[in-house]
């Protein structure tokens, strides 16, 4: 055990207070990026709906993070190719990406840029709205297979799905599904763990509503059918140590923050921010700088070189003990 002989002995350190050390006075763990792989763009946290234990508390009232543009967007696309990062994908996420006024260009930029693109959605009235149905279309037929949209369906039976996101919801995101495989789109399913249920049941409960409507998902693929381990902010949990990865059999190269950033513009803020993940959009500690080279070098605190270091409950909740990852 590596103990930490700056800290006096009496000075008690509460669980993911010390950005270096845990409560148990051993080294914090720390993912450093391999390769910038996802690149996401948090378009803003205002939803139409409020679920029970949204990731980041969207709402139609969460303004937290504004909108952000086309042209905002586009500054770290350039950067992307100035910098010659080799980044694969651009990931949409919110609140719900398809209130945001400029999502169309937004998410047609990126797609002419040569990127692949995730949209994460919940399919409901904002993607439903004539133009944005237009829109869509048009980029499918230009873009094709390069566009893919990930639909959140908590669960595979509507009473649990709609115990999270609200009443009258199941049937709306279904016909959201349903109008989307129809018309050819490339389709994913987002769901949670968080029902006493195995993956393998889930996966199979899935699989049979996927065949019932003829959508063009694989519940077997992970990619296609993404099972994220629930969040829960009153659950105590453990600390992430150096040596866990040798005790857990991980590796930090397989954490999200090793293969991905995300950009979020806070309201009232005068540009967008880096931040490590998808998970962790306001607190200002984790606050990287406002373009990618600066998140590469953001040092002290959070931070030792662009490498993140474990300090939130998220990060071992979500990533190193549920195994979950966004992209």
């Amino acid at each position: 055990m590596s103990l930490d002989t700056s800290l006096p002995p009496q000075q008690a350190l509460q669980k993911f207070e010390h950005p270096d050390w845990t409560a148990g006075r051993e080294r914090r763990a720390a993912v450093a990026l391999g390769r910038l792989d996802t690149l996401w763009i948090n378009t803003g946290t205002l939803c139409n709906i409020t679920c029970q234990n949204c990731y980041i508390e969207s709402s139609p009232s969460n303004d937290r993070l504004a909108y952000i543009t086309r042209d905002e967007a586009s500054a770290f696309y350039d950067e992307i190719a100035a910098r010659r990062l080799g980044t694969r994908e651009i990931g949409f996420t919110g609140g719900e990406p398809f209130m945001n006024p400029q999502i169309l260009g937004l998410v047609e930029d990126a797609l002419a840029r040569g990127f692949d693109v995730l949209v994460l959605t919940n399919a409901m009235q904002p993607m439903q709205r004539p133009r944005i149905k237009g829109g869509l279309l048009d980029l499918n037929r230009r873009f094709g297979v390069r566009l893919t949209l990930r639909v959140s369906l908590d669960h595979h039976g509507q009473a649990l799905h709609e115990a999270e996101r609200g009443q009258r919801t199941w049937a709306k995101a279904i016909a959201g599904l349903d109008w989307l495989a129809g018309n050819g789109f490339r389709i994913a399913i987002a769901g949670r763990t968080c029902w006493d249920e195995c993956e393998a049941d889930a996966r199979v409960g899935y699989g049979q509503l996927i065949s019932r409507h003829g959508w063009r998902i694989d519940p077997t693929n992970r990619a296609e059918l993404v099972l994220l381990p629930e969040m829960n902010d009153r659950h105590d949990v453990p600390e992430i140590t150096a040596r866990c990865w040798t005790i857990l059999h991980k590796s930090p190269g397989d954490m999200m923050c090793a293969t991905s950033r995300m950009v979020v513009k806070r309201k009232a803020a005068a540009r967008p921010t880096v931040v490590p993940c998808t998970l962790i959009p306001y607190d200002p500690q984790f606050d990287m700088g406002s373009t990618l080279a600066d998140a590469s070098k953001a040092d002290g605190g959070m931070f030792s070189a662009g490498a993140v270091k474990l300090c939130h409950p998220h990060c071992s909740k979500f990533c190193v003990l549920g195994g979950g990852s966004c992209s």
